[in-house]
């Protein structure tokens, strides 16, 4: 099985964190988050997440780590490179609520096949919706 960490600007890690519980209550131990303060030194934040990752791996029948991040470049994802071993940790950015949905659904699949649906996950869960079936529902409710 693997854990899931996620790091972003606060208060996006943990919200995210507490989308997921509410979906999966019974995956509070394989779930971390690492919210990256304002004006905190990245080393720090670093340290934290090293801490959580800790925590993470010292669950039994934990094997790796995805750690998703919500911008590449930026300061969470900067940290997570920093992280992760691309062995027992794997890092995919851009991360949104149907991402971490669709990692903690299939965190049991080994981590390369996780990435592959983190990533898949995260970008079907982007979509323009039709205006026509937005007023349609509109006009359907009682």
């Amino acid at each position: 099985m693997n854990a899931i960490l996620i790091i972003g600007h606060a208060p996006l890690a943990h919200a995210l964190r507490e989308c997921a519980l509410h979906v999966f209550p019974d995956c509070e131990s394989h779930i971390a988050a690492v919210d990256v303060q304002p004006n905190l030194e990245p080393e720090k934040t670093l340290a934290n997440a090293r801490i959580a990752a800790a925590r993470l791996t010292e669950e039994p029948g934990v094997d790796g780590v995805l750690v998703l991040t919500d911008v590449f470049g930026a300061t969470p994802s900067n940290v997570a490179q920093k992280l992760v071993d691309g062995v027992h940790s794997r890092l995919v950015t851009g991360v949104n609520l149907p991402m971490v949905l669709r990692s903690v659904h299939y965190r049991d699949e080994p981590l390369d096949a996780l990435v592959a649906r983190a990533v898949t996950g995260g970008t079907q869960g982007v979509m323009q919706v039709d205006p026509a079936l937005a007023g349609e529902r509109e006009s359907n409710r009682p």
